[in-house]
């Protein structure tokens, strides 16, 4: 079991940086996949990075390439995402989620994600 507690969320002008953070409880973080999803208003959950256990393999959702970068810190069973040069459309809850323990998959999709946390709010002013 692994339970997840994102924080870091909050208001921000465009082109401004936020870091999330998201402390994982459990001794099985090392060897679990993580990613961050987001949630607009009146839209579907949708994938924005993922990291394999070692950090050795990353993958980005198009949109956010080239300004978000996600990394991890094992010894401290804690995942996070940098965001640069955010867009108002960059506003959402946002969601960090675990897959099971041991798969080799790097998935980029939330049925993939077995541990959700419950969701920091990203807002972006224009």
């Amino acid at each position: 079991q692994v339970q997840l507690a994102e924080s870091g969320g909050g208001l921000v002008q465009a082109g401004g940086s936020l870091r999330l953070s998201c402390a994982a409880s459990g001794r099985t973080f090392s060897s679990c996949t993580m990613a961050w999803f987001r949630q607009a208003p009146g839209k579907e959950r949708e994938f924005v990075a993922a990291i394999s256990w070692t950090g050795g393999r990353t993958f980005y959702a198009d949109s956010v390439k080239g300004r978000f970068t996600i990394s991890r810190d094992n010894a401290k069973t804690s995942v996070y995402l940098q965001m640069n040069s955010l867009k108002p459309e960059d506003t959402a809850v946002y969601y960090c989620a675990a897959d099971t323990p041991l798969r080799l998959r790097v998935g980029r999709t939330d049925v993939e994600y077995d541990y959700w946390g419950q969701g920091t709010q990203v807002t972006v002013s224009s």
